[in-house]
């Protein structure tokens, strides 16, 4: 270990040449807590939810309005999920180097955000509506996603989990209160306003909240926590959870990550679950109505997948700082699989309370898995490099966003809702078996101990 000294901070070197910057509070750099690093993301990021998990509720009332079809509706979605995704790495790569800072972003997401929803407030074309919405909105939701997640990565490397999927959280249920205007105070008559002030508020709330966004400085860490001794830590949840979720061996660039094989992993594994996820978005409250359980019944079930979406990340990311992110991540991919196979079964028998649970079950799942990968990519390659190297396997959702939205209902009208949910539930028992193969790079397998064939004691004739 070797250390290199300054009047505000000491950096220190492990065993394995990763570098620590200690003896800097967060109040020395930020001026206050960095809990605040923790509500802001979060609000922002319930702001931005209106964009995916209340277009489902919007969409007849569109539909009419505009006359677009219902694949046209879930288009503008898919292209909205692909450009949000797909921001995230050059985003990530722009911040690093400091051209577009954090509080940058977010002042450019809540501009392309009120964009979004002008466009599909007064724009009749579906082509308008893709550019508008689609394109410039989804830019603006990822470059506020992106930057809200990566934020409490970097500064809560010593108790990730929970954290993170609270922020992570707010995505989802965020969007409960846009549900509830969308299914019964959204029509033809009062559509172009209802939209434009959403607009509105969403452009206020994230520039607000990010105008105080900073990062912390590069190998920062918290200085109660001693990172050459995590197992002494006084604080007994960052004890757990470093034990749990040892910190990276060093800090990996992009192709370092790359190269180890794990990156592409996590990009297969999230690009089948976020696909099973969407399409439960997308399609949740058209099968309700499908199966005529009615306008209520269809709004409760999306409240319900939006509500516990987001609560399912909290508790889940908390979850991962106890048994360990890898088995957290396993659980919820097995669970969400099966909540598939459960809806359909729900739905043939009509049975709305049975609809109910599973949305519940599902919604719990659907979410979940997306504070799990934020967490484990810095667990993995450290926080330096993270919104990069996030931004990479964050961009599965670039596939995704194509078969979960659009291509769902392709499938719908192939193979029905029965084909399609049995579909959704394969895919997310393949994510699963695909998770088994993640793990740390850099620190060696346990290994199983074999028992000498021939022990000391023996006399070899």
């Amino acid at each position: 270990m070797t250390a290199t000294a300054n009047p505000k901070f000491t950096e220190i070197t492990d065993q394995r040449g990763r570098v620590y910057r200690i003896g800097e509070t967060d109040r020395d750099i930020l001026g206050h807590s960095r809990v605040l690093m923790v509500i802001l993301p979060w609000a922002a990021m319930m702001a931005i939810s209106v964009f995916e998990y209340a277009y489902g509720s919007a969409e007849d009332t569109l539909s009419t309005a505009h006359g677009w079809t219902s694949s046209n509706t879930f288009w503008i979605l898919s292209v909205w999920v692909f450009f949000q995704a797909g921001v995230a790495f050059p985003a990530g790569r722009l911040r690093e180097k400091g051209i577009l800072p954090a509080r940058r972003a977010m002042m450019l997401g809540a501009v392309l955000a009120l964009v979004g929803f002008l466009a599909i407030s007064h724009l009749h074309s579906v082509f308008g509506a893709i550019i508008g919405f689609g394109v410039l909105g989804g830019l603006g939701a990822g470059f506020v996603y992106a930057t809200c997640i990566n934020m409490v990565g970097k500064w809560y490397p010593e108790k990730r989990g929970a954290r993170t999927g609270f922020v992570n959280g707010g995505f989802a249920y965020g969007s409960l209160p846009f549900i509830v205007i969308f299914n019964y105070a959204f029509d033809t008559n009062d559509y172009h306003e209802v939209l434009d002030l959403i607009g509105v508020f969403v452009l206020i709330a994230i520039a607000v909240c990010g105008y105080f966004f900073k990062d912390p400085p590069k190998n920062w860490w918290p200085e109660h926590v001693d990172p050459l001794k995590p197992a002494k830590a006084k604080d007994s949840g960052a004890r757990v959870s470093l034990e749990k979720n040892p910190p990276a061996v060093r800090q990996f660039t992009p192709m370092e990550a790359m190269r180890t094989g794990m990156i592409p992993l996590m990009w297969i594994c999230l690009a089948f679950i976020s696909g099973v996820s969407i399409f439960g978005i997308s399609f949740e409250v058209p099968f309700a109505k499908d199966l005529g359980f009615g306008p209520l019944m269809a709004s409760l079930s999306a409240g319900i997948l939006a509500v516990v979406n987001g609560v399912g990340r909290a508790v889940v990311g908390w979850f991962s700082d106890l048994i360990g992110r890898k088995q957290a991540l396993i659980v919820v991919l097995i669970i969400e699989s099966l909540a598939q196979f459960g809806t359909l079964w729900a739905g043939d028998a009509h049975n709305e309370v049975l609809f109910l649970v599973f949305a519940f079950i599902s919604g719990f799942g659907g979410g979940a898995f997306y504070p799990m990968f934020a967490a484990l990519v810095p667990d993995y390659f450290g926080e330096n490099h993270n919104a990069t190297n996030y931004g990479m396997v964050y961009s599965a959702k670039l596939v995704s966003g194509l078969f979960g939205g659009g291509l769902g209902a392709v499938v719908i009208d192939a193979w029905d809702y029965t084909g399609a949910y049995t579909l959704a539930g394969v895919m997310g028992l393949v994510s699963a078996l695909i998770a088994l193969t993640l793990r740390q790079p850099g620190r060696p397998r346990a290994t199983k101990i074999v028992p000498n064939p021939y022990p000391i004691s023996r006399e070899i004739m």
